[in-house]
């Protein structure tokens, strides 16, 4: 595994355990000489995570619609910074430059980026290991949310199980190494419910 993306809030959120696991973070990506791919922001957790990087002497690229970068939000100092036209360029490009995945606390973009690569993992269409990174149990109500589908059979139970979880930016970096995806036959199975 040679990068990791980090999807993560352009906020620090409330807590302080979300910068400093933002930090810790970048600080075993660059221990293990894995390249930080990320939306390329300065601020919020995006920030915090890119300034570890870069501090450690590791290898940060950043993906940025133009549009976003002429807020002035773009970091300065990656290693390197690709601005594309769109945000579903964006994620393209940041899927295609990673090996993995991790998403951190973040907000309603975080959800849209997570959601689109557990589609591409059940569709096939992307193999790589998808991680939360679940600090102070950020993720569990969503978490929760998918073992509701899955009991409600919208989700197939070996989806569920593709999500891998750790509150241990160690030991999620870990597990996202060990991962073997899923080998499954048909996964859209008829319900018939038999007339009373």
């Amino acid at each position: 595994m040679k990068s990791v993306c980090v999807f993560c809030g352009s906020s620090t959120g409330l807590r302080d355990s979300y910068s400093n696991n933002a930090r810790l973070l970048g600080k075993v990506l660059t221990d293990n000489n894995i390249t930080l791919v990320y939306g390329g922001g300065n601020v919020g957790l995006m920030g915090i995570i890119a300034d570890a990087v870069i501090n450690a002497g590791g290898r940060s690229i950043g993906v940025m619609p133009k549009s976003i970068a002429e807020l002035e939000i773009a970091h300065d100092n990656l290693s390197e910074l690709y601005l594309v036209d769109t945000m579903a360029e964006r994620k393209e490009m940041m899927a295609k430059l990673s090996d993995a995945f991790i998403a951190m606390p973040g907000g309603f973009g975080t959800l849209d980026e997570l959601s689109e690569i557990l589609t591409y993992n059940q569709l096939r269409i992307c193999d790589k290991p998808m991680g939360l990174l679940n600090i102070d149990g950020y993720f569990d109500g969503l978490l929760n949310f998918f073992d509701h589908a899955v009991n409600e059979r919208f989700v197939r139970e070996e989806h569920r199980k593709n999500i891998i979880v750790s509150d241990n930016p160690t030991e999620l970096i870990n597990k996202l190494n060990e991962y073997e995806p899923v080998q499954i036959g048909k996964w859209i199975e008829d319900i018939k419910v038999e007339a009373s």
